[in-house]
């Protein structure tokens, strides 16, 4: 590196924005993903070994996948190499396994290749490593927002360790604020901010798990806010709500506006107002509320309030929990206000739930026996003692009916499900009142 060099980094790195200045350079400095780099892990145990193999890490945008590579460069003796797949071609590549096998020969050393975005090369440049990769000229460290099993070659993901980096959470980017509004040398501290508590929870909270969109939104903030009477710059909740171009919604996930606006929502399915329904939705999602905890209230509503009256309401109810974690946000909204609709719109019923709380009380009150024609058969001496002797098999039977004891004695004639006159529920109602009566 020349004197020209030097300078052009020295000023790219003074002048870089907040999040790239904040990056840690240790591992003690790295905040969250404790699940991958927690102390004795086995990420954190071969960084600290210096003894990495190639790895790919994979999860949303400012999870860190950058900032564990740069910590990797500072603490290991391999030389570092680092090439982006969005603007990177073949040449690129081949200069660095020039330059590894160079290093390698002179000095006895491996070179690491961090190549972020990995998934944007293409097969033919993702097979070009494959060999340099397995005679261990490089160490590979892939980054990568996509699905690594989806998008990067079986036979890299066959020689690699693959590490999920999960959304941080809103303590984690907490922390991050604070640091950054007080570090004097790499974050804002000369500036003499005061980072108002509201403000920070705000940011933390609505940054969804991405550490560089509130320290943008903080940058942002501190730059274009001029310092008050007493020499400080204030970032209010106000101010930092302008600065991620998102309004203030008064929903705290821990609190009463919580609570209120999901009891809300799910009374607005059960009564049948999809308007409603959809409106707490989309404020619930406004706020940042778990969409997994969101799909799960719809999931309880479709068999609690709709139940029989609708069964194709559960269906859709779980059908869309599970394609949520697929997409996740944004996409994730519109299954959510598929199935939000339906079960609001549903016919409705609480006959299917009901009939289990009825059942737990005869349960708890009542000591019961089995019938012994319904009981196991099929050991052996069962017959004997008389267990399975006279059971009528229903299949045998005209439309697959027999009249027969299943309740057993002590609470015989007992009805813990009563069908409704709703929806579904009428034709079932209608068809155990035919059996019932021999028809």
């Amino acid at each position: 590196m020349d004197l020209f060099d030097y300078m052009k980094e020295q000023t790219l790195e003074n002048e870089s924005p907040l999040a790239s200045r904040m990056r840690p350079t240790t591992l003690e400095e790295v905040v969250g993903q404790e699940h991958i780099i927690g102390k004795g892990k086995l990420l954190y145990r071969a960084i600290k070994a210096d003894k990495l193999g190639s790895v790919l890490f994979y999860g949303p945008p400012g999870t860190g996948k950058t900032t564990l590579a740069k910590v990797i460069a500072n603490t290991t003796s391999a030389q570092f190499q680092q090439m982006n797949a969005t603007v990177a071609g073949k040449k690129d590549m081949e200069e660095v396994v020039k330059k590894a096998q160079d290093y390698l020969g002179m000095y006895g050393k491996k070179t690491i290749l961090f190549i972020d975005e990995i998934h944007r090369f293409n097969k033919g440049q993702q097979d070009y490593l494959l060999p340099f990769v397995e005679d261990g000229t490089l160490i590979l460290i892939g980054a990568t927002t996509e699905n690594p099993y989806f998008e990067v070659n079986s036979a890299l993901i066959s020689r690699s360790i693959v590490f999920e980096l999960k959304p941080l959470e809103r303590e984690d980017i907490s922390r991050l604020l604070v640091r950054a509004a007080t570090d004097v040398e790499k974050g804002m501290g000369s500036y003499d901010v005061e980072l108002e508590e509201d403000a920070r929870e705000f940011l933390a909270d609505i940054a969804g798990g991405d550490a560089r969109a509130a320290l943008n939104a903080l940058e942002l903030a501190v730059l274009t806010t001029e310092k008050a009477a007493d020499g400080k710059i204030h970032v209010t909740l106000d101010v930092a709500s302008e600065c991620i171009q998102k309004r203030v919604v008064r929903y705290d996930k821990t609190g009463d506006n919580h609570y209120d606006t999901v009891s809300a929502f799910i009374k607005s399915m059960r009564g049948s107002d999809p308007d409603a329904a959809v409106y707490y939705l989309a404020k619930m999602l406004y706020a940042g509320e778990d969409i997994k905890f969101i799909a799960r209230r719809i999931m309880i509503c479709a068999s609690e309030d709709v139940g029989n009256a609708d069964p194709q309401a559960l269906v859709v109810a779980v059908a869309a929990s599970q394609a949520v974690e697929r997409l996740g946000m944004p996409e994730a909204q519109i299954t959510l206000s598929q199935a939000v609709t339906y079960v609001a719109s549903a016919p409705k019923s609480n006959a299917a739930c009901m009939a289990v709380f009825n059942a737990a009380e005869s349960v708890k009150s009542v000591r019961t026996t089995v019938p012994p024609h319904l009981q196991d058969s099929h050991y052996k001496g069962a017959a004997k003692l008389g267990h399975g002797v006279g059971y009528k098999y229903a299949h045998d039977y005209p439309n697959h009916y027999v009249e027969q004891q299943y309740l057993p004695t002590e609470i015989l004639g007992s009805r813990f499900y009563e069908p409704t006159e709703n929806g579904y529920e009428k034709n079932i109602r209608e068809h155990l009142d035919r059996i019932r009566k021999g028809r």
